[in-house]
């Protein structure tokens, strides 16, 4: 085998983990997938696994990491950006993106940052990665309610955030309209902090 062939299968190897990882780990939480489940379902060598991740848990920093691209920037940032052309219609434009979200039940896996956070609590490393993937979030939401020269760009923010939290634990309980709803309070929020 040529080095340039044992890069790629070990990056063959290390993108299989990951998937296999991400799917489970968005499906059923951290706890209660094992190392050994994900070598099997990802079809490498336990010597493989442990080539690319020195732990579980790097292995989830890895998940969340990846759960970022997928999810915050390459869903709701660029969903927002591709229906709302101002800051203020992006930021609407979340709860839209949302919506379609919210409306794939078969596919519906909440917020990887939100269960992980909750799964692990706020002192365990994961935990602390989590509430730092949230505050990206935060700070998007941030940046387009200053952009927007909204009132309290940083207290916009959180409250926007706990509507965006909020909508997605509701679709988790079923509401396939938690995203209407969340965006009429997210309106109104606009306009408190408008002028």
């Amino acid at each position: 085998m040529t080095a340039g062939s044992e890069t790629s299968s070990r990056v063959a190897a290390r993108e299989r983990i990951l998937a296999t990882a991400y799917e489970l780990f968005t499906r059923r939480g951290i706890r209660s997938v094992g190392v050994n489940e994900i070598i099997a379902s990802s079809g490498v060598a336990k010597a493989s696994f442990y080539r690319n991740f020195r732990s579980k848990d790097d292995l989830v920093l890895a998940v969340l990491a990846r759960r970022e691209q997928n999810w915050t920037k390459g869903l709701v940032d660029a969903g927002a950006r591709r229906l709302g052309d101002t800051a203020q219609e992006r930021l609407l434009a979340i709860f839209d993106v949302f919506d379609e979200w919210f409306a794939c039940r078969d596919d519906f896996e909440a917020c990887s940052f939100i269960n992980v956070l909750l799964e692990m609590g706020a002192v365990h490393p994961l935990g602390r990665a989590s509430i730092d993937y949230l505050a990206n979030i935060r700070r998007m939401v941030r940046d387009w309610a200053e952009e927007a020269q909204l009132r309290e760009p940083d207290e916009f923010a959180h409250c926007w955030h706990i509507l965006m939290k909020g909508s997605i634990i509701a679709a988790a309980e079923g509401d396939t309209n938690a995203a209407r709803r969340a965006k009429r309070m997210a309106a109104s929020l606009i306009r408190n902090h408008s002028g």
